[in-house]
């Protein structure tokens, strides 16, 4: 077997979504697993959907998720250029081959005219398509005399170049995850093959590139199915071999039903790009995972797990893990459905793997002002108290907001709970028996135990007055903790406010 060469070929038209960077992360893992390499190449011949900024956003994204490509624009290989509007000499080159052969033609119909005729076939009732029933009787160097047709060459008359499908032929294809299906010719158009500028459509440039640089597997979204007879043909057309062909199950919206969409993350709150991405012209912020504080690796192990199940279904793998286990036969034929609770899941499962000190140099980048408050101490115990209870690493600093700053109100539920006529006494009283020295959580728990014994006084009715002084509402970390953290003044007064302000 020849070596494992795949590609991931996005146009710059806009961010990468969530389905074009599962697509990248299976070639990726696939060219891993085969000691291969996974090429990166931007099909930039769209000039009117172009978008300033989108090749950088493709890269930098996929660098960003660990999808580093082996060859690419910014990496450079031995195969480029990698971009298409480079590339053209080489495409030149070829489609005068093809026009040699019995696979193509010139087409020199005008828009106009072939509107006229699809109107006429409307008007019947039918549809129009350009295809070897229809091409005999249009202006084409199939139905045109050989002097009519170099009169319009001579005379620079536009023209397209179309693939002749071939009369009633059986194709027997073969998809890596889909099986062995057949498609009828007569089923198929004549597709252009190259525009009347002379530039490659996708089908024509996609082949030459993916032959000229050697491409073992195509690996793609399914949409590109209907496209396979057509490519399968193209290969034949210029005596080359096919590579084999893996076409990928759509990504779904959490409900179920059709494709997942960016109107779906607007709707419902969640990213489908992975980094924000501005549009150049509407300046509209697209939202993406890195900002809305996804870890990589979680990123990629939830991709990885639409559409594609490991051994024994775990799922917790590194990229390297997922490399060994990847297995293209195992990719699924359905759609995979987009869940994010799910996605929180991973992340919070990666941010527990988490060390302290990982996961406060984190913290410190997002609130740079507020941790620099604190000392690095107090700071890794708030990290350590805080972690478990955070999927991201915002909800720390979120949750954990009373540890950097005293609270502003006092959660009315929490009052009506915890907080009495006797309370601000049984508080203030409390205050008056702490000692600056020895300041822990250790000698804070056993502070309240004993005074709580002392005034034959529940626990409750100390701590709970006590949590909502210090945080504002009945909840978070043991209050010795939370004492302990914020200091012995900051301590004294908290509970002097809550006695003020509160009843």
């Amino acid at each position: 077997m020849s070596k494992v060469r795949v590609r991931f070929a996005p146009s710059p038209t806009g961010p990468l979504h969530l389905g074009g960077a599962r697509t990248a992360l299976y070639d990726y893992l696939f060219a891993k697993k085969n000691n291969g390499d996974f090429v990166l190449r931007i099909e930039d011949t769209d000039t009117a959907r172009y978008v300033e900024g989108a090749e950088d956003y493709i890269m930098d994204a996929l660098e960003w998720a660990g999808i580093t490509p082996d060859e690419s624009p910014r990496h450079g290989g031995n195969y480029g250029p990698y971009r298409q509007s480079e590339r053209r000499d080489i495409y030149d080159r070829h489609i005068a081959e093809i026009l040699k052969t019995d696979y193509a033609y010139m087409a020199f119909d005008t828009p106009a005219e072939l509107d006229d005729i699809r109107k006429h076939y409307e008007e019947k009732g039918e549809v129009f398509s350009y295809n070897n029933i229809t091409r005999n009787q249009l202006k084409n160097s199939l139905a045109l005399p050989a002097d009519e047709v170099q009169k319009l060459l001579d005379e620079k008359a536009p023209y397209v170049i179309r693939f002749k499908m071939p009369v009633n032929r059986i194709l027997n294809l073969e998809d890596t995850i889909r099986g062995k299906f057949a498609v009828n010719t007569d089923t198929l158009d004549d597709k252009v093959l190259v525009k009347n500028d002379g530039m490659p459509t996708y089908h024509m440039a996609n082949i030459i590139d993916d032959h000229e640089m050697e491409i073992s597997h195509v690996i793609r979204g399914e949409e590109w199915l209907p496209s396979m007879g057509l490519h399968v043909l193209l290969y034949e057309a210029m005596g080359w071999t096919a590579p084999e062909f893996a076409h990928l199950p759509l990504i779904l919206k959490p409900e179920g039903k059709g494709k997942l969409s960016k109107r779906d993350g607007a709707k419902f709150g969640f990213p489908v790009f992975p980094m924000n991405f501005t549009d150049p012209e509407t300046k509209e912020v697209y939202p993406g995972y890195k900002e809305h504080g996804y870890l990589p690796e979680a990123f990629v192990n939830f991709l990885a797990l639409l559409g594609w199940s490991p051994a024994e279904d775990k799922e917790i793998l590194s990229l390297e893990e997922m490399a060994q286990e990847f297995d293209l036969h195992k990719v699924h034929k359905a759609g995979a459905r987009f869940s994010k609770e799910k996605a929180d899941w991973f992340n919070h499962q990666y941010l527990q793997k988490k060390s302290d000190e990982e996961v406060l140099l984190m913290l410190q980048e997002l609130e740079p002002e507020r941790t620099n408050a604190l000392a690095k101490d107090k700071l890794l115990k708030i990290v350590s108290l805080m972690k478990e209870r955070a999927t991201f690493v915002k909800d720390i600093y979120e949750s954990g907001k009373f540890f950097f700053e005293a609270p502003e109100s006092f959660d009315e539920k929490a009052v009506k709970k915890a907080w009495n006529d006797q309370t601000a006494g049984i508080i203030t009283q409390f205050s008056e028996t702490l000692n600056a020295d020895d300041f822990n959580a250790a000698n804070l728990k056993e502070a309240i135990k004993n005074f709580a014994e002392t005034q034959n006084l529940g626990m409750g009715k100390v701590m709970m007055p006590l949590r909502l002084a210090l945080v504002g509402e009945l909840k978070g970390p043991d209050v010795p903790d939370i004492m302990e953290i914020i200091g012995f003044e900051e301590t004294k007064s908290r509970i002097s406010n809550a006695v003020n302000n509160i009843g």
